[in-house]
């Protein structure tokens, strides 16, 4: 799983029917220097790269969430589904003491 702040949405004149009950977000990945801070106050949007996510959850511009790419985000549904990200999480905060070398 990675994290990302929510930047923006995605809006589709033609969906799959398979994605009802869903949207698409446009997040911005940060780097474990951003994570203590992400959810208290606005982390800067990265230059570097974007994506976009189907999301079922709800989260909106703004939110942290969690994301997951590849085959896992395909695991929660019971069809096959063209899907490469999805969100799996929004955090509420985010505490994290990176490892002692």
């Amino acid at each position: 799983m990675r994290v990302a702040q929510v930047i923006g949405r995605v809006t589709l004149s033609v969906q799959d029917p398979s994605f009802k009950g869903g949207r698409w977000l446009m997040l911005s990945p940060l780097d474990s220097g951003q994570f203590n801070d992400a959810c208290n106050k606005a982390p800067a949007v990265s230059s570097q790269s974007s994506l976009i996510t189907y999301d079922n959850l709800g989260a909106g511009d703004g939110d942290i969430v969690g994301f997951v790419e590849g085959a896992e985000a395909t695991a929660p549904f019971d069809f096959p589904i063209p899907i490469d990200a999805i969100t799996v999480a929004i955090f509420d905060s985010l505490s994290y003491q990176p490892p002692l070398s």
